[in-house]
């Protein structure tokens, strides 16, 4: 029982490391794009990337942060600001974003933090939009408090343009189809959208912070279902991670049988010694049994030499 407790632990420890980490990375990737639960936890997780490549970041610097093999396409960054002097200077060029002065973020914080996120080709999967075909991908801009930078989960901040409103410039925008009109799109943070226009066939404003993009209406044809880039690289994680279990499970078979097999030998080994003993037991002679008072004893039944006395050889 010792040696299968052990296997048992094994293929344990094996689907814990092999399996719960992929089925937790489907749970992340597999959210539904017109989900605002979904949103915020993706933003949640880009803020604590965002962060973590804040390592004695100087004011005003932009970080570019580190995002996992399961999310390949999403980029993230985050520049770290006074809160002063962002009001009274803005940030000329922050990626595609252009921040103006007058920012006004609430409640107050000295310094903050900027988080920077292109979803690249998961756009259409986390901001579902039926109806309308993205022509670039969704880019976010999100502020949080920077006082403490490993903490994790952190609220947004609220963040209004008093004066002029933000930029944001698109590259690399697709080109309309004729007879479309592209339109800007803008998530707030409850996950709700806003059109406007588009300027200079690139440039969307607004006064908030949030989620952007470009888009076009597109046909009366039902929308195709919306899948996530990564599922092709998810079935074939899976297939290797079950192949991996598989293994796992056809070796702690053959140990189990190896054990079994062991165990027979070990019997069939003292079953034959125990037959040869008995076997012995049975040719050898049996010892003539004598009695000396109360108890007996074995004797021998033939005196190899009489015992002669002495005197018989006196002349």
């Amino acid at each position: 029982m010792g040696l299968l407790g052990s296997l048992a632990m094994l293929v344990l420890v094996v689907l814990y490391i092999g399996v719960l980490p992929h089925v937790k990375s489907q749970s992340t990737t597999t959210a539904n794009g017109s989900s605002n639960s979904e949103t915020k936890a993706l933003d949640a997780l880009l803020q604590d990337y965002a962060f973590r490549a804040l390592i004695r970041p100087k004011t005003g610097t932009i970080y570019e942060g580190s995002i996992p093999s399961n999310l390949t396409g999403i980029k993230v960054a985050a520049l770290r600001l006074r809160s002063g002097s962002l009001r009274r200077k803005g940030v000329p060029m922050y990626k595609e974003f252009e921040i103006p002065k007058g920012l006004i973020v609430r409640p107050y914080v000295e310094r903050l933090v900027l988080v920077y996120q292109n979803l690249g080709n998961w756009s259409k999967w986390y901001y579902e939009l039926p109806n309308y075909t993205y022509l670039a991908p969704v880019l976010g801009l999100l502020a949080y408090d920077g006082s403490n930078l490993s903490a994790t989960k952190l609220q947004e901040l609220d963040v209004n343009a008093s004066g002029d409103p933000i930029s944001v410039k698109f590259e690399g925008v697709n080109p309309a189809p004729n007879g479309s009109v592209a339109k800007c799109v803008v998530f707030d943070l409850q996950g709700l959208a806003n059109f406007s226009n588009v300027r200079e066939g690139n440039t969307c404003s607004t006064t908030q912070q949030g989620h952007f993009s470009i888009v076009v209406e597109s046909s009366n044809a039902p929308p195709a279902p919306v899948s996530p880039p990564s599922s092709q690289g998810e079935k074939k994680s899976n297939k290797k991670v079950w192949i991996i279990v598989g293994c796992v499970l056809g070796g702690l078979a053959f140990l189990v049988l190896l054990s079994l097999l062991v165990l027979w030998v070990q019997k069939f080994k003292q079953k034959k010694k125990m037959q040869q003993m008995e076997k012995a037991a049975e040719v050898g002679e049996a010892l003539h049994m004598t009695s000396v008072g109360e108890t007996k004893a074995p004797a021998a039944t033939v005196t190899r030499t009489q015992p002669t006395l002495e005197h018989e050889y006196a002349p």
